[in-house]
């Protein structure tokens, strides 16, 4: 049987060595070192990565993010809590990201605390400038935005919430819509298999924005877009 890794991004993001002292005190915190010591065991299992941080050092999150891109197995992420800052960037590395009803993405510009005069302040604003377009590229990559609206996003600190952010494309779905809740059946004709329910749900929850809870008379103007219909039809079909 297959074995599951899990990575915890609970508590701060930092370098190696200030996580040092972070743990030395007690304190939670994630390192790239943490993350390479459970990537690099010898196996390439999948991975789970568990989502609860307010954010920390951009440099380590992009670092954490590296690994987690290039990793050759699978590799699914939680947002269970904020996903906040440098944390979002990290959660942008799965294969699939699924947050929970109750979480919470937040996503703005890097900022620094910069002493000197005015050429220095000039400077330190053109390499927050260019941390900015580079995180941002994480964003893209998984949303598909332009660059400016992604920067715009950022500018704007902007919180969504788990549809919010199925909609923007930054998760995939809204966790807890679950394939695993025993299907009984009384009826004497064929019923649809409760995996292909709930996968259609999370679908009309990414591509129209229309919420899993929904009542469908909430939403009678609605219409499915050609491409929505075909996937549906695939999902029914057992393809997707």
């Amino acid at each position: 049987m297959k074995i599951t890794k899990t990575i915890n991004i609970k508590g701060a993001i930092y370098d190696n060595d200030t996580a040092g002292f972070y743990e030395f005190f007690g304190m939670k915190v994630i390192s790239p070192s943490a993350v390479d010591e459970v990537l690099n065991d010898g196996t390439d299992d999948d991975v789970t990565v568990n989502v609860a941080s307010n954010g920390g050092d951009v440099f380590a999150a992009s670092e954490i993010y590296s690994m987690l891109k290039s990793y050759k197995g699978t590799v699914n992420v939680n947002i269970q809590g904020l996903a906040a800052s440098a944390a979002s960037v990290i959660a942008m590395a799965g294969d699939k990201v699924s947050i929970a009803p109750t979480a919470q993405i937040m996503i703005h510009k890097a900022w620094s605390g910069t002493q000197g005069n005015s050429d220095d302040l000039a400077h330190e604003s053109g390499v927050l400038d260019k941390i900015d377009s580079s995180i941002a590229a994480a964003y893209e990559a998984k949303t598909g935005m332009a660059q400016s609206d992604v920067l715009n996003l950022m500018s704007n600190e902007t919180w969504m919430g788990a549809q919010d952010a199925v909609d923007k494309g930054f998760a995939d779905e809204i966790m807890f819509v679950n394939d695993d809740v025993p299907q009984v059946v009384n009826s004497s004709s064929p019923m649809l298999p409760k995996s292909a329910v709930n996968k259609l749900l999370n679908l009309i929850s990414k591509a129209s924005g229309v919420n899993p809870q929904t009542k469908p008379h909430e939403n009678e103007n609605s219409q499915p877009t050609d491409s929505l219909k075909s996937r549906k039809l695939a999902i029914l079909m057992g393809k997707n």
